[in-house]
This record gives C-alpha cells, structure tokens and sequence, in this order.
C-alpha cells in the first residue's frame, strides 16, 4: 500500500494513503499528547480535552450541531485517548469525505471549551470512571499497569480521578491545549478513496495556520523490579479477574516481533498454549488471553483470564507452568509458522477498512517518525526463528520480572506472592 507524507512549514504532518475497491474515507487527526504527559494535579485532563471537543465550534455551536451534521451523511465518528496520544477520527462514504473534515478540523482547531460544558461534563466523565470501576474484566489492566508503573504517569488510569476531573476549569484546558496541541506534533491522515492534490491543499488550507512548538519530553519509567510483585484489589465478585505478566520490551525494541509472536503462541487465538490447556482441558476460565504492549520506553507481555475463585490458585499455577515451559523448549516448527500467519492475516483483514488503515500509519508517525509498510513488517515476522522466540521467553520469563494483579474478593497478597516465587 502506497502512502505520502507531506510536511507543512509548520511541521504538521499529512498522510495520505489511496486505496482501492472501497468506497469510504477516513480523516484522523493525532497528536502526540496522552495522560502520560500530565502532571499529577492533571490527571484526566487529556481524556476530558477529547470529550470536550465534541461540545461545539463558533461554526456548530452545540454537540447536537456536530453529530447532526455527521450523522445525515451516515458517518462514524468518535475519538480515543491513550496514555501517550489523543485522537479524533470520522469515516464516511467517499463523497462525503470533504464534511468530514471540515468537521474534524473545526472541533481540533476552533472547539469553545465553555465553563458551563466543562462542569456539565464532568459528571458524565465521573460515571464514566464509576463504570469502569464496575466492570473488573476491564478495570484489572489498568490495576496491573498501576503496578508496572506506581511511580511515575504511565502508571495512571487514563480518565484520572473523580477528585481531578471535578477540579477542572477552563483556563486549564486552554493552557494545556496551548502547551501540547502544536502543529509540529499534530498528524492528519486521510486513507481511503479522495483525489490526493485536493485533500491535501484542503488540509493545507484548514492547518497552515496552526502555531508549532517545543514538544514536551516524557520522562522516561524506570524499571528497577528485582522481586515479583503482587497487587490485589478487593471486591465482591462473582468470579476473580487476573492478570499475570512479565516487563518486556519498548515499542521500537530489535525482539519486537519475536515477543509478539512468542504472545500469540502463548495466548492469541483459541488454538494458543494457554486457551487450550486453561480453558479446554482444564475448564478454568471462560476467557484467557495473552497480549504484548509497549509505549516508547517499557513494555510487557500479560496474560489476563477471569476464574472461579476456588479456582484461582489453580489458573495462575497452570499460566506459570506454560511460561515456563515455553522457556525452556523450542517451539515447535508448525507452531510458529501457524502464529505468523494468524498475524498476517488478521493484519490484511484489518487494512480492508480505511479506518484501520489511517490507525496503521498515523499510529506509526505519531509514534516514531517513520512508518514501516505492512509489507516491511511481514518480512520482518518471517525472520523471526525459533531460537529468538525461545530466547525472548527465557530472557522475560524469570520470578523477578513476574507481575500478578487480581480484582475479587481476595486479601492476601503475600500467599500469591509465594506462587510467583515458586
């Protein structure tokens, strides 16, 4: 897929990304700003940015203007905030490509961000947090980066607290927009079905104007774990959520691929180590899955399940019991062959959708400043070997790199931290 990046004077960045046999388009717009940025009196200011943006322009003046708009031509639209970016996005058919961006452009560069919404929101954002809260299967991934990362942003939860969110006023908003919302670290893709030479003077147009800056450096996690660690969370439950995991690699790491291979084998799909031995012989869990993810600087593998809490001791013992032994023994030849298929093929139905296909690059522009082709990747999963995968597992699956974090009705922690030591 052939992709070009053009650069505005003042640095912010186009991609646009044709393809063929669709009929849609996607405008995404990016900037490298996510909760990990903010200071600790912030907290959630990143994620409330994003909701505001949605509340009106001079141009649509209320959020009822900018969904009616939206939604007459059949559009998806939404946004999404991370722990080192924020994004907004609206997909339509082809043909309506041009309101998409006008729209996008306006709530990115002319939102009001008026007292009255702010306080109004607030509340919604509160019950957001209160839903999280409620949902265990979710909320125990941001228990496990919590303990990952105790002491530094990155260990945060993305919404911030209720005490924060509640603190909030406008001239917050204004001087933390003014700080990081800069053209220099602001990414517009456009994927899909457009005529190139119009869109990109269309963005030219909309951004030109948009002031650069110095962009804010993160302050880089120290990891320093020299025991396994255990984080229990209690709650009356009606099953225990876990997540076992171990520090791996940043995103840009040489063993990237061999460990995101090595998570497939483990726990990616309903043929993986652990779905069978956890779920299907052993009847554990509903759920079992292994992922990696990385920021720029940290990263990890983990395997998350919920189980019956009789169960419990069991489930972490036969997760433990798979790590090990993929540490020990070669996978097997079929095996890996098998993951890198599933990757590749799960990537090359993703990118049938220009959404996914914006996701794709401006993830990867946003994120270092160059993009690898799909086809640049897949020849780099071909590469991967036996030995890298079995060097990756012995090189992250020892006690003292081991995270465990549960959400049910549990206290003690030191009996779960024996298991890890085991």
């Amino acid at each position: 897929m052939i992709y070009k990046k053009t650069t505005l004077k003042n640095g912010l960045r186009i991609l646009t990304v044709p393809m063929k046999g669709t009929e849609t388009s996607t405008v995404m717009v990016m900037v490298g700003v996510g909760s990990r940025h903010e200071k600790d009196r912030e907290a959630g200011l990143s994620h409330f940015i994003e909701h505001m943006l949605f509340k009106g322009t001079q141009k649509r003046p209320t959020t009822l203007h900018i969904s009616e708009e939206l939604d007459a031509i059949g559009g998806e639209f939404n946004a999404f905030t991370g722990k080192d970016k924020t994004a907004y996005y609206a997909k339509t058919d082809w043909k309506h490509l041009e309101t998409a961006l006008d729209v996008v452009s306006d709530m990115y560069l002319n939102s009001k961000l008026e007292q009255a919404e702010i306080e109004k929101e607030s509340g919604t954002i509160i019950q957001e947090i209160n839903m999280y809260e409620d949902n265990p299967m979710r909320k125990v991934m941001d228990v496990f980066e919590e303990l990952l990362y105790s002491n530094d942003p990155l260990g945060r939860d993305i919404a911030g607290s209720k005490e924060t969110v509640a603190s909030f006023q406008r001239k917050d908003f204004l001087r933390y927009m003014n700080k990081f919302y800069m053209a220099n670290d602001t990414v517009v893709c456009v994927s899909g079905k457009f005529d190139e030479k119009k869109i990109i003077d269309q963005v030219k147009r909309y951004f030109s104007g948009m002031k650069s800056g110095k962009k804010s450096k993160i302050r880089p996690v120290k990891e320093k774990q020299q025991n396994p660690e255990v984080k229990v969370k209690f709650k009356k439950t009606d099953q225990t959520h876990l997540v076992i995991g171990t520090r791996a690699y940043y995103f840009d790491h040489p063993d990237r691929y061999a460990l995101s291979l090595l998570a497939v084998i483990l726990g990616g799909n309903m043929s993986s180590r652990l779905f069978i031995e956890v779920r299907e012989r052993k009847g554990l869990a509903y759920y079992v899955r292994t992922t990696a993810d990385a920021y720029e600087d940290a990263g990890y593998l983990a395997t998350q399940a919920g189980v019956e809490h009789k169960n419990l001791e069991l489930a972490i013992k036969t997760i433990l019991s798979e790590y090990k032994k993929i540490s020990e023994t070669e996978v097997r030849d079929e095996e890996l062959k098998r993951a890198k298929d599933f990757v590749k093929g799960k990537t090359i139905m993703t990118m049938e959708a220009s959404d996914e296909v914006a996701s794709f690059y401006i993830d990867q522009e946003v994120d270092k400043g160059k993009i690898e082709t799909m086809e640049e990747k897949f020849a780099a999963i071909d590469k991967v070997t036996k030995e890298d995968v079995l060097r990756v597992a012995k090189d992250i699956f020892i006690p003292k790199k081991l995270n465990l974090t549960l959400i049910g009705p549990h206290k003690n922690e030191a009996k779960f931290r024996k298991i890890l030591e085991q």
